[in-house]
């Protein structure tokens, strides 16, 4: 298995610590995501500045997570998934729906459910949805515009989903009680 080096400030390659500092700045630390990622800083700040677009979309902050944790959940990132599984609930979401994102099942909340709804299609048929499901996204309230924030989130999520499945992140101390693993029933 090739191992991969987890940067600090110190030690990342120089085009990657600026990155490093705003990084630090916003989270008070370094997720072991970055750490991994500034191997390539140009991947590093393709991530940072998407992260950063996705945050500044029309869709809520619970919008958000939403979408993130749908994409951890079709793509497997037990890493992301217990990262967002947290700021989710930082952000006071509802318990029941981050239980539902968490285990593969309908939000019992039916805007949100469409949105996941919406962002399950974009992430398994690989952008291809059909346009009676696009559809059926605006009619329950969401716009055009909102149909493409979801693709730049799944493309934040892809980079980060494939970096950690690539690399072996190991979870962060603050995700402590949020670990993931895909529930059986849904792994086929």
């Amino acid at each position: 298995m090739t191992d991969f080096t987890a940067y600090t400030v110190d030690t990342a390659p120089a085009a990657a610590r600026p990155i490093f500092e705003g990084v630090k700045a916003a989270f008070g630390f370094v997720p072991n995501l970055q750490s991994y990622m500034a191997e390539s800083p140009e991947l590093l700040a393709g991530y940072t500045a998407l992260w950063d677009l996705f945050s500044k979309t029309s869709l809520t902050a619970h919008e958000q997570q939403v979408v993130y944790l749908t994409a951890n959940f079709e793509n497997e990132c037990h890493y992301c998934m217990a990262g967002h599984t947290t700021l989710a609930k930082m952000q006071k979401m509802d318990a029941g729906v981050i239980a539902a994102l968490r285990a593969g099942t309908p939000l019992p909340d039916a805007r949100l459910e469409a949105l996941h709804r919406f962002a399950t299609l974009v992430v398994r048929n690989r952008g291809w949805v059909d346009t009676a499901e696009v559809d059926a996204f605006l009619a329950a309230g969401f716009t055009r515009q909102n149909v493409l924030e979801v693709v730049l989130g799944v493309a934040t999520k892809v980079m980060s989903n494939y970096t950690n499945h690539i690399v072996h992140t190991p979870l962060d101390s603050f995700m402590q009680g949020n670990e993931w693993t895909r529930p059986a029933a849904q792994a086929a």
